[in-house]
């Protein structure tokens, strides 16, 4: 069968799916991967045909963009939802244009992130299944709140209706742009309504986030997405990286993966201060840091896969993004969690949750006292224990597997659906 895999965000929303089309490579089916095009390095790494998407996301988290202020400003859910659709509402169109005309042919699309509408608005032009591939859980549950929303502020018995709310909050952010291109490029009707009852297939641990009970059945909880190699098969740390590691005891790790706007003069200091004269990985990421004056206790390394480094290293301090939180703990590791936008606090609260964090640091306000209590938490030997008990559960999973199984499964009902006429994507709404 062939597939079309569509995605648009940062490195954590596009290496997960670039394993998937793997996977689905390796099952004998054929794949194209559309993406933004500096996060390609994993398609490239797994050799995963792809394609990149118009735009920018780094330019878009930017300081000085829409994005980029949502970080460095303490933005809420609904400037995090303005921010996003001002990206996608600007690429829409140019989008639809380039996942069509990959996906003529295809059995299913595959879509995720920002580009969801287009994934499902091209599923319903073409009468494909358009099935969803997250790493952020959004199907309506009682078992937790919207993940967009800060998990302090909702009362549990408002935590199922807090998923529509938010669902249908972000659809009317995004509906004009849709619309436009829907009529513009796929010659469908305008559509009023979100999309429901969709299947919707999660790159996420069950040993992070169990399947809720209240669930459909079109909605799983897969476990992550990596390949038993991890995209570390072709790639060699530099001699400076393993003569580091080698000189001492495991250090802690610090990188902030695709985030940038915040103050990054204030959040180093802080981190300075809390490490306290202990070996460190510094990644600087997009994050804009000036390296130069991190001292000698500090490591500058460059893009290194996190299934090579984090088993070498003591503890993860990290922004709370779903990829890093899941390797992090896949490696039996321990978090200092630094959320600062979007679903990074519903994370930041998983791990606490579990026991392998403290609460998390607050990425716009953080301090040195801060940083070194939640550094303190992680290096306990209970919370050790806990990452690497949660850690072997991850091992054990096989997220692609199920994965793939799901989507072959519905790819083949979508093809008995449109045997007596019926749009797959429409056959539950």
């Amino acid at each position: 069968m062939k597939f079309t895999v569509a995605t648009y965000g940062t490195e954590g929303d596009t290496r997960p799916l670039a394993a998937l089309c793997r996977a689905l490579i390796d099952a004998g089916h054929e794949t194209h991967l559309l993406a933004d095009r500096a996060t390609l390095h994993a398609a490239h790494a797994l050799e995963v045909p792809c394609t990149p998407l118009s735009g920018d996301i780094q330019q878009a988290l930017a300081p000085d963009e829409a994005l980029g202020a949502v970080v460095g400003k303490r933005g809420n859910a609904q400037a995090a939802v303005k921010a996003l659709a001002s990206i996608a509402n600007a690429n829409t169109t140019a989008w639809m244009r380039e996942v069509l005309a990959v996906a003529d042919g295809s059995d299913a699309i595959i879509w995720s992130a920002l580009a969801s509408f287009v994934g499902l608005s091209i599923g319903e032009r073409l009468r494909i299944p358009a099935i969803g591939a997250s790493m952020i859980p959004i199907t309506p549950t009682r078992e937790f709140a919207s993940p967009f929303l800060r998990p302090s502020i909702v009362p549990g018995f408002l935590n199922r209706a807090s998923h529509p709310l938010v669902n249908n909050a972000i659809w009317r952010a995004f509906r004009g742009a849709t619309n436009k291109a829907r009529v513009d490029v796929c010659s469908l009707p305008l559509r009023r309504r979100n999309w429901t009852d969709h299947p919707v297939l999660y790159g996420v641990s069950r040993a992070l986030l169990p399947q809720p009970a209240d669930w459909p059945e079109h909605a799983l909880v897969c476990g992550q997405w990596t390949l038993p190699a991890g995209d570390d098969a072709n790639w060699t740390p530099s001699d400076s990286l393993v003569a580091f590691l080698e000189a001492g005891e495991p250090p802690i790790y610090i990188g902030f993966g695709s985030m940038a706007g915040f103050d990054s003069d204030r959040l180093t200091n802080a981190l300075i201060e809390a490490v306290d004269g202990r070996r460190a990985l510094f990644y600087p990421g997009w994050s804009g840091v000036d390296t130069s004056s991190l001292p000698s206790n500090f490591c500058v390394i460059g893009n290194t896969p996190h299934t090579w480094l984090f088993p070498r290293v003591s503890l993860v301090v990290h922004h709370g993004g779903a990829g890093t939180t899941h390797s992090a703990t896949r490696a039996g590791k321990p978090s200092v969690v630094v959320p600062f936008a979007g679903d990074q606090f519903f994370w930041a609260d998983r791990l606490h949750r579990l026991g392998v964090a403290a609460p998390a640091v607050d990425g716009n306000a953080p301090t040195a006292a801060t940083f070194a209590r939640a550094i303190e938490f992680a290096s306990r030997s209970a919370t050790r224990a806990r990452a690497e008990e949660l850690g072997v559960a991850m091992r054990e999973e096989d997220g692609l597997h199920t994965a793939v199984a799901a989507i072959e499964r519905l790819a083949a009902a979508g093809h008995e659906l449109r045997a007596v006429g019926i749009c797959p994507v429409n056959a539950h709404a």
